[in-house]
Formats: C-alpha cells, sequence, structure tokens
C-alpha cells in the first residue's frame, strides 16, 4: 500500500469525483500549481494508486435495465476449478464484477442485462461453462445510491 499524504488524497478524491477536470482546477483545489500538481498526478498513476480514467454510463440509456446480484456456490476450491471459473465469467460481457467471498457464498456477481430473457441467456451460458454447486439471483428493483468513489479521507491529521 502506498501512504498518501493529504495532498494525494485530495487530487485522487477530486478525480474520482470527475476525472475530466483540467490539471489547473484540480492544482487550485488541493492548493498546488500546475507542474506539482500533474508530477503528482503521473506519480498516483505509476504506483497504481490510480488504476484508470474512465466514463460512467447510465445504465438504462444502454438498454441494460436488469442488474441481477448472483451468488455462486462452488462444487468445490481446487486451483483447476477457480481457473476455470475465471476463464469462464471473462467471456460474459454482462458480467461487471466478480468477488470471491467469505461467508456462506463462494463468489458474488453483478450483471447487467437488458431482460428477464437475456439473464435467462446468460445464465444458461454461465452454467454450461463450468459447473456449479449452486445459482442463487437476486434482480435489484431499484438503484438508491451508487457511488465509483471510494471515501478518502481528505482531513488534515
Amino acid at each position: 500500500m502506498t501512504a498518501l499524504d493529504l495532498i494525494d488524497r485530495k487530487i485522487v478524491a477530486e478525480l474520482m469525483r470527475d476525472a475530466t477536470l483540467p490539471i489547473s482546477q484540480i492544482a487550485e483545489k488541493v492548493g498546488l500549481s500546475q507542474t506539482p500538481c500533474w508530477k503528482r498526478i503521473q506519480k498516483l498513476e505509476a504506483s497504481g494508486v490510480l488504476t484508470g480514467r474512465v466514463a460512467l454510463a447510465d445504465p438504462l440509456q444502454l438498454g441494460l435495465g436488469v442488474l441481477v446480484f448472483v451468488e455462486i456456490e462452488a462444487p468445490n476450491h481446487s486451483a483447476e476449478w477457480r481457473e476455470d471459473f475465471t476463464r469462464a465469467v471473462d467471456t460474459l460481457p454482462e458480467v461487471m464484477e466478480v468477488y470471491r467471498m467469505a461467508g456462506r457464498m463462494d463468489y458474488m456477481l453483478r450483471v447487467a442485462v437488458t431482460s428477464m430473457s437475456a439473464f435467462d441467456q446468460f445464465y444458461k451460458r454461465l452454467t454450461d461453462a463450468v459447473p456449479i454447486k449452486n445459482v442463487t439471483s437476486h434482480f435489484s428493483m431499484e438503484r438508491i445510491r451508487f457511488s465509483s468513489a471510494y471515501p478518502v479521507d481528505t482531513r488534515n491529521r
């Protein structure tokens, strides 16, 4: 883990809020001039703190109005099954996120699809690709809050 000072944390917080801000605005918000601010951003990218800059899209505007959280129970916990599962989910573009979990389920997937029938097709492709002991799907009724910004502490300590 990279140790971040207050200015680094402020830069990261600003970029997570809006990665399209010009360097001049970020520098002003964090109390630096442009060149040192740009050098810090480059350092944050090189160290892996900043992993990319993307545009966030509204899934409804893209026709992806069905969000499903899929719980997977593995038939076993072998390295071979994990590798097969990882390869399988990598081929399914509907899978937005995959987490290996502790607790009663082994994996949690966040899946975005256009419709219930599209989810059924996804489910068939997933279960045909790799043996799975149990699948439980939870359909989101409403997205109440969403953020891609982590809660970075920008207070002076």
